[in-house]
């Protein structure tokens, strides 16, 4: 089959699994394209059955903002034009999805017919996608999308209560590469970090509001009090400064260490012994899959589509957003007893094995077969 697939080429959660779901389609026997305004972050490698097609934008001084939606719709006509692709699969809904509809309306003018996918990430439904200037734009591309996925329970629940969409939404969870984040021995860096066999706890996010970077701060500071360790915070964000300055504030800025963002973090989680995830919300918990693939347990916020992932008293703990002492006392009840922490290790990691990319994968491609056939039907 051949598929074009449509992400955000940064860092983030739905450009990173958007970018190592089509390697992963083309390394089954796919032809796989990306189109994008860059080249995604993961597309680390090419084959002959991965293509890139980059979505040139115009400057124009008419323009106080670059037409990109009106830019990535050209490029899609013209991209399932010629290279004949079978599927779009889209990943986020601004503005993806109704790049991809309109594209599909003007296609289907010049009598060729391609089938749209639109995989919901997240923020596209609970933040962006709720503002009343996008809602009615959103709610008209998923009607309009042949397939809808969501990445939890939790998401396609969201949607549903926001949206007025009458389509059918399948979750198919997000994934991971054992393979890339299976533990590897980095004992010179952990020395480096933790010369005097300190516990390393680990924290990666954009630093935004919603990640609740204070609070993974303050039950750091709260563990600091009964066991020695450092806390990475990995990533970058408006929140840094305010970070830093209570981290002066709490006296600990001597056992935090800012690393920014990083690639590959699994360098980093290979070292940890816990990861933080305190969320507001998250629909699905991408970076805690990342952790647990490492072997490392989480102790995360109740929230969204975080408990799907992250089985309470097996693989980590769920506590309340914000309850700051509940996730210190539990983290200090893993960290306290070595083989408890060894116990928490292997769960993570029996845990993570069940998102393996090698059994989400084929989830996508029935997925696939089931909508070409049906919109075909149609």
């Amino acid at each position: 089959m051949k598929i074009g697939i449509v992400c955000y080429p940064t860092y983030g959660g739905s450009g990173v699994v958007a970018t190592e779901l089509g390697k992963s389609l083309a390394m089954r026997g796919h032809d796989v394209h990306f189109i994008s305004y860059k080249q995604p972050a993961r597309l680390d490698f090419f084959t002959g059955n991965i293509f890139y097609h980059e979505v040139y934008v115009s400057y124009y001084p008419l323009f106080d903002f670059p037409p990109y939606e009106t830019t990535l719709t050209s490029r899609l006509v013209d991209v399932v034009k010629h290279e004949k692709l079978d599927l779009l699969h889209v990943h986020y809904a601004i503005p993806h999805a109704s790049a991809a509809v309109l594209a599909k309306e003007i296609l289907a003018t010049q009598g060729i017919h391609i089938p749209i996918i639109t995989t919901l990430h997240g923020t596209d439904i609970t933040l962006v996608g709720k503002d009343p200037s996008f809602e009615p734009v959103v709610s008209y591309s998923l009607n309009m999308s042949d397939g809808i996925t969501a990445v939890s329970e939790s998401l396609k629940k969201d949607t549903y209560e926001h949206f007025q969409t009458r389509k059918e939404i399948k979750v198919i969870p997000n994934f991971i590469d054992i393979e890339r984040f299976s533990k590897k021995s980095k004992d010179h860096f952990r020395k480096a970090i933790a010369p005097k066999g300190e516990h390393l706890i680990v924290h990666t996010s954009n630093f935004r509001k919603v990640k609740r970077v204070e609070d993974v701060v303050k039950i750091f500071s709260l563990i600091r009090e009964k066991i020695p360790s450092k806390l990475l915070l990995v990533g970058d964000g408006p929140e840094r400064q305010n970070i830093e300055m209570l981290c002066r504030e709490l006296h600990i800025n001597d056992s935090v260490s800012f690393l920014g963002k990083q690639d590959p973090v699994e360098e980093i989680l290979s070292v940890a012994d816990l990861f933080l995830m305190p969320s507001e919300t998250e629909s699905f918990g991408l970076s805690a899959l990342e952790a647990m693939a490492c072997e490392v347990p989480v102790i995360s916020s109740n929230a969204g589509g975080i408990p799907e992932l992250n089985i309470d008293g097996l693989s980590g703990f769920l506590c309340e957003v914000g309850d700051v002492n509940a996730m210190a006392e539990k983290a200090i009840y893993i960290l306290e007893d070595e083989a408890r922490l060894k116990t928490f290790k292997v769960n993570a990691k029996k845990r993570a094995m069940e998102f393996h990319i090698d059994k989400i994968v084929p989830q996508y491609e029935h997925y696939y077969e089931e909508v070409v056939k049906s919109s075909v039907a149609l």
